[in-house]
């Protein structure tokens, strides 16, 4: 937490401007405070204050979970992790950093990008080539040019029980626990079912069904489900999801949850049986 539907809402919150606030684009850097020295992952943090005053942010984009601040020279790159979060506030309004601040980034126009990071597990990166930090990440399963057979093929040569290859950025960039457990069971499959075993048709479903739960979850603007992150709704929508003990909205059985790949999983026993149990 965040996923991909929280990162994408932030991202538009930021370059969206409204009554209460000006959009991110456009402005112009004056100053970098880091509070935090380990947020920074690249480069060092003299560097990462001294390089960025005078800068203009000209875009902003999303690659999986990687929030990507596009500068007049070179890329800024930030990754939430665990509790992070990134909103504008006005100079004047937060005169002091927040304990749980970890960097701002002051504009010539009066406001101030606030990295506020609990949990300390955020990082930002300033780099001129964004492969640097996304040489190895998966494709963006909302991308159109992700296509079923190519989907299918990534399935197959990995063997790998689906819920945990899911989860791996390197397979498929943007998932996390809460959206990849309500993508099985939407696409009816078991979070322990072996990828190997998936038809074209399955994969076919299953490619659907994530890209159904994520627009879904944008739509909604996220989840909402502790202090992390707030303003989304997807939590009242969940089908199993934290609902462990309660009766299938589908069949009536009772949902469980167990660990997979050491992540708490929720799903129906019914609606997901592995394929094995389904031919017996």
């Amino acid at each position: 937490m965040p996923e991909l539907p929280e990162v994408e809402t932030i991202m538009r919150n930021l370059v969206r401007a409204d009554a209460d606030k000006p959009s991110i684009i456009g402005q112009v850097i004056e100053s970098v405070q880091v509070y935090w020295a380990k947020t920074i992952q690249e480069p060092d943090v003299k560097s990462f204050t001294e390089t960025l005053p005078g800068m203009a942010i000209k875009g902003m984009q999303r690659r999986g979970k990687f929030l990507q601040f596009d500068l007049n020279e070179g890329h800024l790159l930030v990754h939430l992790r665990m509790s992070g979060d990134l909103y504008l506030v006005q100079e004047d309004l937060q005169a002091l950093p927040d304990p749980h601040d970890r960097l701002h980034i002051r504009f010539k126009s009066g406001w101030r990008l606030v990295f506020n990071d609990t949990r300390k597990f955020g990082r930002v990166w300033f780099v001129m080539d964004v492969q640097q930090v996304y040489a190895k990440l998966g494709p963006e399963p909302l991308d159109p040019e992700l296509t079923v057979e190519q989907f299918f093929a990534m399935l197959q040569a990995t063997h790998r029980q689906v819920k945990p290859l899911l989860l791996d950025q390197h397979f498929l960039a943007g998932l996390g626990n809460i959206y990849t457990d309500e993508v099985l069971f939407l696409a009816k499959i078991h979070p322990n079912e072996n990828s190997g075993n998936l038809t074209q048709t399955q994969a076919s479903t299953l490619l659907g069904a994530i890209r159904s739960v994520l627009e879904e979850g944008i739509r909604r603007n996220g989840a909402s489900i502790d202090w992390v992150y707030r303003g989304g709704d997807f939590q009242n929508y969940f089908n199993v999801y934290q609902r462990a003990g309660e009766p299938c909205k589908v069949c009536g059985t009772v949902i469980e949850k167990k660990l997979v790949g050491q992540r708490g999983t929720h799903y129906c026993p019914n609606c997901q049986a592995l394929i094995e149990e389904q031919g017996a």
